[in-house]
């Protein structure tokens, strides 16, 4: 080592790394410049190196020749790494195949043994790649995935060394297709891609929440596997995974000044980038925002081949300075045949894919992707949110870039001529300061006193209202953190873990993902007869339900009404509908108005409050007014009969008993029959009548209606309700037969006729 000093050591080290050609020959000129006698010493250095391996591959091949008796020459010819043969035994595996390789592991299939049989992948090692960086980073993607706990992340189930010193780590065997490959060959649509998106920012939330940072997410590192045929997505390969808030290992990891860690088409500015800056979790952001970008266009921003072509410096160029085209202009710019075949493998038609893309897509895409980091999204969950946003056809956060952010770039193009200017202005603006100090010095002196004070109050309120909404923003982290728990059991299936999350959880902030899941529970209780935990779980949903499509709150009162009436909790009911009443009383939406009354007289209620729900009823009947009934379609039918039992039901409750009538023969004299709605029709007819003294009549009709109902409820006792959607009209059909067979028993009442 006479003669060379440690920069020249550093640089020889560089140089190896990047392998022999024009790319070397650039870093070489790039770092010797004006120093030809260093150069040639690394250069000496390298070719000492190259020599050096072709030496130990000759040995190492006619080693092999001689010991399995080969016929080749022993010394002719290069070998590749060792491997694993078939059958061998590592520690408590047995090796099966080889089914992967990275830059510096080998990951096979292998058996495990023992305490228990199963198929597990094994990533060892190479041979001759154990150097101490390259046992560091491996040790780091062992200590990253065995942190992690989540269904969409590759499970660590062991580790270890072999015989040799190699190290190696076993982890759940993952048998899928890369995220793309997936997508395409199932041909799945625009929706399906960015449900699956969604659960992969999930997976690297979460890595991120155990202060782990992935830095090479890529189509290649996330397969989908297929769980009872549903797919699901899987994060693999923390190979160079960089830990933010945790030392991964007990050895010292870092990367150095001349290296660039993850794949060119995903790297963000900042890994690229031959600074200071520290990568942090806002890396993986801008590699979602490329894997988004693929899955929507079938490219990347950048072209993978024309980046490694171009050279190291002009790769961190195009990342850090050039602007991508938004996805929706990426498919504009395809060619006729690819722009067909990428539609196709999306279900849609051209100008059907460009129009699903442009807009939102657009906008959440380009913020994922933004060269500043502080301007794109905080987080991974920030990320999924925006496109469940998107999906629930919600605002997205994200934006096109403001005037001001279109100012700085400009400043920051032009900088030498801002410089200038700002120097002229801040000399006029110093003359103009000094010429003013005089005057307002003695003012200011007055004031200065007063002004102190009052910022000293104003800093306390701060320092308070500070406390009090950092325990707030804790408690409502805290509280999506459970609710996404939820979701994930829910949709998994296990009701009994998503209902002892939520139990005793407090919600107070409208949520998508709590509507799902409180809807979820309430109907899983229902179908099981737990009237008290479906009331509760419905009473949870109300309270943040407030995001869904316009309908869906009004459904989910009536899911409510008929858990609370099944209960037998009156006081509950009563302030229930009173809630209800409260938040629709001045609708003009017909099936708001219709719902509203359908849920407040299940029961009979007070003079005050069916003057209240008189505005409904007028919007009801107003609904039917120019409109033919035998053009709407079968959704509208649905609507306009339910709506006509309402009608008939406000009727009887004023005991205009032969309006009643009317409108329940109209109901039921409608040509598309719904089993749960004839039987509540026949029931408010037989009491109408029966008031208007035709027991013959009204008898016949509750016969039927009690028919219907008792065959239905015996079936659900038998077999449960099978998920049935109109499980609440049974419940109500039901409610009002047991008040019908309580007025035959008691009676009709004076009031027949009453108009």
């Amino acid at each position: 080592m006479t003669g060379r000093n440690p920069g020249e050591e550093t640089l020889f080290d560089a140089a190896r790394q990047i392998g022999r050609g024009a790319e070397r020959r650039a870093f070489l000129d790039a770092r010797c410049a004006g120093e030809a006698a260093k150069r040639s010493r690394v250069e000496a250095l390298l070719a000492a190196e190259d020599e050096a391996e072709r030496f130990f591959e000759h040995t190492l091949a006619g080693f092999r020749a001689l010991v399995d008796g080969a016929a080749a020459e022993p010394f002719g010819g290069t070998v590749a790494c060792a491997e694993e043969k078939s059958g061998s035994r590592i520690g408590r595996y047995e090796v099966l195949e080889k089914i992967g390789e990275g830059g510096c592991g080998v990951v096979y299939m292998a058996e495990q043994l023992h305490p228990v049989r199963r198929r597990v992948a094994l990533k060892i090692i190479k041979l001759g790649m154990d150097t101490k960086s390259v046992i560091r980073r491996f040790e780091a993607e062992r200590q990253a995935l065995a942190m992690m706990d989540h269904p969409n992340i590759a499970m660590v189930l062991d580790a270890g060394a072999t015989e040799s010193g190699r190290p190696y780590f076993v982890m759940e065997l993952v048998k899928g297709l890369k995220i793309t490959d997936y997508c395409d060959r199932n041909r799945l649509g625009t929706r399906e891609r960015l449900g699956l998106f969604i659960q992969v920012c999930q997976a690297i939330q979460h890595a991120h929440q155990k202060g782990v940072i992935h830095r090479d997410i890529k189509p290649s590192n996330i397969l989908i596997t297929l769980h009872d045929g549903v797919p699901v997505p899987k994060v693999i390969d923390f190979g160079i995974a960089k830990a933010t808030e945790t030392m991964l290992t007990d050895k010292t990891l870092f990367t150095a000044y001349w290296q660039i860690m993850g794949t060119p088409a995903y790297m963000s500015p900042e890994q690229a980038e031959m600074s200071g800056m520290d990568v942090d979790t806002r890396s993986d952001i801008y590699s979602l925002g490329v894997l988004l970008y693929e899955l929507l266009t079938g490219r990347t921003p950048f072209d993978a081949a024309t980046l490694l072509k171009s050279g190291v410096d002009e790769l961190r160029r195009t990342l850090r300075a050039t602007d991508p085209p938004r996805p929706s202009r990426m498919l504009l710019s395809l060619a006729g045949e690819e722009l067909a075949r990428t539609a196709g493998c999306r279900r849609a038609e051209v100008p059907r894919l460009v129009s699903q893309v442009s807009g939102d897509l657009d906008w959440v895409v380009m913020k994922a992707l933004e060269k500043d980091r502080s301007r794109r999204y905080e987080t991974a969950n920030g990320l999924a949110l925006d496109v469940q946003r998107h999906l629930a056809h919600l605002p997205v956060t994200a934006r096109p870039p403001t005037a001001v952010y279109q100012f700085r770039k400009l400043v920051r193009r032009n900088k030498a001529a801002f410089v200038a200017a700002s120097a002229v202005t801040v000399t006029l603006l110093m003359g103009l300061a000094a010429s003013s100090w005089l005057y307002l010095r003695e003012r200011d002196a007055r004031r200065r006193a007063v002004v102190a004070e009052r910022r000293q109050v104003e800093l306390r309120k701060e320092a308070e209202a500070g406390r009090a909404g950092e325990a707030l923003l804790r408690e409502q982290a805290e509280t999506r953190e459970k609710i996404t728990q939820a979701v994930v059991s829910v949709r998994y299936g296990n009701h009994p873990a998503a209902d002892a999350i939520v139990k005793d959880l407090k919600v107070s902030r409208a949520t998508l993902e709590g509507a799902e899941v409180y809807r979820t529970l309430g109907e899983w209780h229902a179908y099981a007869g737990r009237w008290k935990e479906a009331a509760e779980r419905f009473s949870s949903l109300l309270q943040v339900n407030q995001l869904e499509w316009k309908d869906q709150p009004s459904l989910d009162y009536v899911r409510a009404s008929a858990a609370w009436i099944e209960l037998g909790d009156l006081a509950g009911y009563e302030e229930f509908r009173k809630s209800m009443l409260g938040r629709y009383w001045h609708s003009s939406d017909p099936i708001s108005a219709e719902r509203t009354i359908k849920c407040c007289l299940v029961l009979p209620a007070d003079a005050e409050m069916m003057a209240r729900l008189a505005p409904l009823a007028e919007v009801s009947v107003r609904s039917f007014d120019g409109k033919s009934e035998d053009l709407v379609n079968e959704d509208q039918a649905t609507r306009m009969t339910w709506r006509m039992l309402s009608i008939a039901l406000m009727e009887y409750r004023l005991g205009r008993f032969e309006h009643s009538a009317l409108w329940s023969r109209r109901c039921l004299a409608y040509r598309e029959e719904l089993p749960a709605r004839v039987a509540l029709g026949k029931t408010l007819l037989a009491m109408a009548l029966f008031e208007l003294h035709q027991g013959d009549q009204s008898a016949s009709e509750l016969a039927a209606a009690r028919e219907i109902i008792d065959a239905r409820f015996a079936e659900v006792a038998e077999v449960g309700w099978e998920e049935d959607y109109h499980w609440f009209d049974w419940v109500m059909a039901r409610v009002h037969l047991r008040e019908a067979m309580e007025l035959f028993a008691r009676g009709p009442s004076s009031a027949a006729g009453a108009d």
